[in-house]
């Protein structure tokens, strides 16, 4: 039996919502991936960095600037033992500088997704996909990688509707 995961990267703390900044419990991916665990039988791993970034946004994402432009691959808390039983990955991370936070790259560089199915979803506010979907593609040869959906952060709570049709779209409801 086809079997998903659901492995997603989100950052509580301050965040920015469309102009303001916010301190929120959870994170926008983390709403998203809940939502979608909501509506489709499977299972699910939260991506965490073992030294994470500032809870202060500013230096947040100034933090992630460097990560990227040094190309890090920062530890993880913990990784799964093994993807072998899911045929379908759905990779969800907020849009770090135009592509996943570097901590994806950590988890996606563990284990071959040949033959896998992988779903990105981003959340953004504004820069939609970035280059994310192309950069998937180039760390995991050998897997599908469909179409991305992206999702305004803000909007997170809301967006049960665009899942739902881009879970049907992608045949797992």
């Amino acid at each position: 039996m086809a079997k998903t995961l659901i492995a997603f990267f989100s950052r509580a703390d301050e965040n920015y919502f469309g102009g303001a900044m916010r301190y929120v419990k959870v994170g926008n991916t983390e709403i998203v991936a809940n939502i979608i665990k909501d509506l489709i039988l499977a299972d699910s791993f939260k991506i965490e960095m073992k030294n994470p970034y500032s809870p202060v946004y500013m230096t947040c994402i100034e933090e992630a600037k460097k990560d990227l432009r040094a190309k890090a691959r920062p530890e993880l808390v913990s990784v799964p033992e093994s993807i072998d039983e899911y045929d379908t990955v759905i990779l969800a991370y907020p849009n770090y500088w135009g592509t996943m936070p570097m901590a994806v790259y950590t988890f996606l560089e563990s284990f071959d997704f040949s033959g896998k199915t992988i779903l990105p979803l981003c959340t953004n506010e504004g820069s939609g996909m970035g280059s994310s979907e192309r950069e998937i593609k180039k760390t995991c040869p050998g897997a599908a990688v469909k179409k991305g959906l992206p999702i305004t952060g803000s909007a997170a709570a809301s967006s049960k509707s665009s899942v739902e049709r881009w879970l049907k779209a992608n045949g797992l409801i």
